[in-house]
C-alpha cells in the first residue's frame, strides 16, 4: 500500500469552537474535496466487506469538520474516542461552513483550547509535549476508498449551546485572600468576590492588584475592626483597671484614724465632716476615697502642703498657750453630783446583800439532795408547752407599742402611738384607766418592782411616773431626743431610760433629779435593763453592741460584740450571769458574764427581734418578739423552742411575764393585746372596742 500524505492542517486563526443553536436544514451544501454525497461511512468493529453506512448531504460539514478539528489538534488533547480514520486528502481544506452544534461539551471545549493555545502540529514534531500517549495521527490519502471510519459510539443527543469567549480562554483565578479580617463586619466580608473581580481586571490590564486605586497601600487597612459589644467590653475592662489601681492608691495613703483628725481634714477639704448615718469607719473610708480621687487629678500635694501649714501654724499656737498657762491635765473621770454619790452608795447597800442571797440559794439547790432542779425545770417547761391564747383585746386605734405587767400580775400596762397609756386588769383584759399626758407617741411602759407606780417614755423626749389611778405624778426632762425604751432598777428608787441622743440617763424617781448621763454608744440607745441584784445595767443601741455598766463605779466594764446589725432587746436571767439580746439581724444570743463572751446563738425569727425577756422568777424559760408577727417561747437551759405563740396579724412589738410566769402577754401593730395562759381559768372574753 502507497504510504498517505501528511494530513492537512486546521490553521489556528480560524474559529472553530463556535457552538450555535442553528439547525442544519437550511445549511449551505457544499462538500468539500474528498466528501460527497455517496461518502460512505464503515462502522467500526465491523469488518465485512460492502458492509457501509450511507452519510446523508446534511453531514457531510459536520463529518468534514470533525475531521478537520481533530488533525489540527495537539496529540496530548485529542479525545480518547477519536480513534485513527482513513479519508479522502482534500488540496484545501475549507473552515466549516456551520458552527460544531452537534459536538459534544467536552468534544468543542478541548477544540477552542487547542485552535487557540497550541501551534499546528504533525507526526515529525520532536517539540517538548506532555506526558500523555501520543495517538496515531489522522492521515489522508487520495487512492484510499472514500471512507471514513469513526469510533463507534451511540448517537449523540442534542446538548443546549453555552457561549464560549471567542477570545483567549480565562485560566482559573488565583486564590485571593479577603482584603478584611475575620472579625470584620458582614458586610465587608460579602465584598471579597468583587475584589477579585477588580484584581482580575488589573491583572488583565498589566497592573498589580495592590497598585490599583481600589487597594491603596494603606497600612491601617490591615488592622481589625472590633464591633460595638467589643468595645463596650474593652471600656469596661479599661475602667476596671483604672478603679483598681485608684483602690491600691488610696490604700497606700495615709489616712488619719482619730475621729477627730478626719473630721478636721474633711473640712479642709471643703467636704462635709459627717453625712447621715454615717459611721466612724465610713466617714475614714470616704476621706480616703476623696484624697485618692485628688491625687489622681493632680491636686493632692498642693491640699497636703496647705494642711501642713496649717499644722506647723497650730502647733506653734499651742505651743504659746502652753508657754503660757503651763501642762493642761484632762481628767479620765468627770466629775459627778453629790446626788448620784449617795444613789452609788445606796445601790451598792442594796445589791450586795441580794447577790450574797442569790449565790445561797443557788448553793443550797445544787447541794440540797432533795432539790431537783433538773425535775422542777422540766415541769416548768411541760407547762410552758401548753400555753393557749386566752384573751385577745383592741388596745386602741393606732399600733401598740409596749406592755408590762405590775408586780402582783393583776394589772397590765400597754401604750400606744396614739400618746395613751391604759391600764387593764388580768386575766379579763378590762380596761381600769387611761392616762393622758404626752403630746407624741408612747414608746414603753414600766411598772414598779414594788409598788403599783408605773413610768412611760415618750418621743416629745420626757418620760412620766403614774400611778395607778392615772394620775402624773413627776416628768423627767432633759433627754435630747426621743426615748426608746425605759426601766425600774430592783430598788425602786431608779429610774433608767435609753434615748436616741445616744446617751441613756439615771433618774431618781421620787426627786426627779438626773443622777447620771451617761456616754458611750456611738449610736442611738434603744434598751435597758438592770441586773436582779441592782449592781449592774445593761444597754443597747443601734450600734449593734451591748454594754455593761458597774452602777456603783460608773465603769463599762464590758462590751459585748457580736450582732451585725442594731441591737432591740436586752434582759438579765435571774440565776445572775446570763445575758440575752436581741437584734435585727434574726438571732438571739445568750452571752455567759463569767466567760465575757457569747455561748449560744438562737437562730429565732424570720425578721427582727424587738423585745427578749426572762421569766422572772427562776429563769426557766425565755421570751422572744419579732416582727414576723410571732413570739416564741425557749428553753432556758438548751435554748430549745417550746412554744410559738402565733396570733397576731401584724408586727409583734413588745412582751411580757407575769412574776410566777402564768400568763404572758403580747402587743403588736395591730393594734390588740393578746394574753397567754399555761392554767386553764374556764374564762372566755370577747373582743371589746377599748
Amino acid at each position: 500500500m502507497e504510504e498517505p500524505p501528511p494530513p492537512a492542517v486546521l490553521p489556528s486563526s480560524e474559529d472553530t469552537s463556535t457552538v450555535s443553536s442553528h439547525s442544519f436544514v437550511n445549511a449551505p451544501t457544499t462538500v468539500p474535496v474528498g466528501l460527497d454525497a455517496s461518502t460512505q461511512i464503515s462502522p467500526p468493529g465491523i469488518n465485512q466487506p460492502g458492509l457501509t453506512i450511507p452519510v446523508p448531504p446534511e453531514a457531510a460539514p459536520l463529518t468534514a469538520s470533525l475531521v478537520a478539528a481533530s488533525a489540527g489538534m495537539p496529540p496530548a488533547v485529542v479525545p480518547s474516542f477519536v480513534r485513527p480514520a482513513i479519508v479522502a486528502a482534500p488540496s484545501v481544506m475549507p473552515p466549516p461552513s456551520m458552527p460544531l452544534a452537534a459536538l459534544p461539551m467536552p468534544v468543542a471545549s478541548a477544540v477552542s483550547v487547542a485552535a487557540s493555545h497550541f501551534p499546528p502540529s504533525t507526526p515529525n514534531d520532536n517539540s517538548n509535549t506532555p506526558s500523555i500517549p501520543v495517538p496515531t495521527p489522522i492521515v489522508a490519502s487520495s487512492s484510499v476508498p472514500s471512507s471514513v471510519i469513526l469510533p463507534g459510539i451511540a448517537p449523540l443527543p442534542f446538548i443546549a449551546p453555552i457561549p464560549v469567549p471567542s477570545s483567549r480562554p480565562v485560566a482559573p483565578s488565583p486564590f485571593v485572600p479577603p482584603s478584611r479580617p475575620l472579625g470584620a463586619s458582614a458586610s465587608a466580608a460579602m465584598d471579597v468576590d468583587n475584589t477579585n473581580e477588580q484584581d482580575q481586571d488589573a491583572e488583565s490590564k498589566g497592573e498589580s492588584p495592590s497598585s490599583s486605586p481600589d487597594h491603596p497601600e494603606d497600612p491601617s487597612a490591615a488592622e481589625y475592626e472590633i464591633t460595638e459589644e467589643s468595645r463596650k467590653v474593652r471600656e469596661r475592662q479599661e475602667q476596671a483597671i483604672q478603679e483598681l489601681l485608684l483602690r491600691r492608691r488610696a490604700y497606700a495613703l495615709a489616712v488619719p484614724t482619730n475621729d477627730s483628725s478626719v473630721r478636721a481634714r474633711l473640712r479642709r477639704l471643703n467636704e462635709p465632716i459627717t453625712l447621715f448615718g454615717e459611721r466612724e469607719m465610713e466617714r475614714r473610708d470616704r476621706l480616703r476615697a476623696l484624697m485618692a480621687k485628688l491625687d489622681a487629678e493632680g491636686q493632692l500635694e498642693k491640699l497636703m502642703k496647705v494642711q501642713e501649714e496649717e499644722e506647723a501654724a497650730a502647733n506653734v499656737d499651742a505651743e504659746e498657750v502652753q508657754e503660757m498657762e503651763g501642762p493642761q491635765i484632762y481628767p479620765f473621770y468627770t466629775e459627778g453630783s453629790q446626788e448620784l454619790l449617795k444613789a452609788r452608795t445606796e445601790i451598792m447597800k442594796f445589791s450586795l446583800p441580794r447577790a450574797v442571797s442569790r449565790l445561797q440559794r443557788a448553793r443550797r439547790k445544787r447541794e440540797d439532795p432533795d432539790e431537783d432542779e433538773d425535775e422542777e425545770l422540766k415541769c416548768v417547761l411541760q407547762q410552758t408547752a401548753q400555753i393557749t391564747m386566752d384573751c385577745s383585746e383592741i388596745g386602741g386605734d393606732r399600733p401598740v407599742s409596749g406592755c408590762a405587767f405590775s408586780s402582783d400580775g393583776t394589772l397590765l400596762a400597754t401604750s400606744a402611738w396614739s400618746g395613751v397609756t391604759k391600764l387593764w386588769s388580768v386575766p379579763n383584759i378590762n380596761k381600769v384607766a387611761t392616762l393622758k399626758g404626752h403630746t407624741e407617741r408612747v414608746t414603753d411602759v414600766a411598772f414598779s418592782p414594788t409598788n403599783c407606780h408605773l413610768a412611760t417614755a415618750c418621743a416629745d423626749r420626757t418620760a412620766m411616773l403614774w400611778n395607778s389611778e392615772g394620775v402624773l405624778m413627776k416628768t423627767y426632762e432633759g433627754h435630747l431626743d426621743r426615748l426608746a425604751r425605759l426601766a425600774f432598777h430592783p430598788s425602786g428608787l431608779y429610774l433608767g431610760t435609753a434615748s436616741f441622743d445616744k446617751t441613756w440617763r439615771l433618774w431618781d424617781v421620787n426627786t426627779g433629779i438626773e443622777l447620771l448621763l451617761q456616754e458611750g454608744h456611738s449610736r442611738s440607745v434603744y434598751g435597758i435593763a438592770f441586773h436582779c441584784d441592782g449592781s449592774l445595767a445593761a444597754t443597747c443601741g443601734l450600734d449593734g453592741l451591748a454594754r455593761i455598766w458597774d452602777l456603783r463605779t460608773g465603769r463599762s466594764i464590758l462590751a459585748l460584740e457580736g450582732h451585725v446589725k442594731p441591737v432591740l432587746g436586752v434582759d438579765f436571767s435571774p440565776n445572775g450571769y446570763h445575758l440575752a439580746t436581741g437584734s435585727e439581724d434574726h438571732t438571739c444570743r445568750i452571752w455567759d458574764l463569767r466567760k465575757r463572751q457569747s455561748v449560744y446563738i438562737i437562730p429565732a425569727h424570720s425578721h427582727l427581734l424587738s423585745q427578749v425577756k426572762f421569766e422572772p422568777q427562776e429563769g426557766y424559760f425565755l421570751v422572744t418578739a419579732s416582727y414576723d408577727s410571732t413570739a416564741k417561747v425557749w428553753s432556758a437551759r438548751d435554748f430549745k423552742s417550746i412554744k410559738i405563740l402565733a396570733g397576731h396579724e401584724a408586727k409583734v412589738t413588745s412582751a411580757d411575764i407575769t412574776a410566777d410566769g402564768q400568763y404572758i402577754a403580747t402587743v403588736s401593730h395591730d393594734r390588740t393585746i393578746k394574753l397567754w395562759s399555761s392554767k386553764s381559768n374556764g374564762n372566755t372574753n370577747d373582743m371589746n372596742i377599748g
